[in-house]
């Protein structure tokens, strides 16, 4: 699974206007939208935030994977957003959050959704890529970090 089949350049919003964890969603769920890769936005919302209820997608190290799965994805579509400063997410490790990658999926892509959610947590364990998405402050350096990590 390569996540560059999923994520568009303009899916990446850096820096981010919100500040609160269900704000944070709600955002990066509307820039899907906007760039119509999600049909319904609202249940998008809705299943990511009841996702995240049941247990915190903020898994550490100072990143978030929210994700969730509704009606109306023609396949998997994933947005990814830096806040100006770390916001709270209740992550497991105490920590705020740096980096937030959103994840969406039709409920018939089970096993995609997983492939692509295990790739996300891969790559953020390598500390040299992880320090340098967290230093890059745009869009476009972001993009160019993973596009070089799937290359390699």
């Amino acid at each position: 699974m390569k996540l560059l089949d999923i994520l568009a350049p303009q899916c990446i919003k850096a820096p981010l206007e919100s500040t609160e964890k269900r704000a944070v969603i709600n955002e990066l769920v509307d820039l899907l939208a906007s760039l119509d890769r999600v049909n319904n936005p609202q249940a998008l919302k809705d299943a990511v935030w009841a996702r995240e209820q049941t247990r915190t997608t903020g898994i550490g190290h100072g990143l978030a994977i929210p994700h969730g799965k509704c009606e109306g994805l023609a396949g998997l579509a994933m947005a990814i957003g830096k806040p100006t400063s770390p916001i709270e997410f209740e992550a497991i490790d105490g920590q705020p959050v740096r980096l937030i990658v959103l994840l969406a999926s039709p409920p018939d892509r089970t096993s995609d959704h997983i492939q692509a959610l295990a790739r996300i947590s891969r790559l953020m364990t390598m500390d040299d890529f992880r320090d340098r998405i967290y230093a890059a402050g745009t869009p476009e350096e972001i993009y160019s970090l993973l596009k070089d990590q799937e290359r390699g």
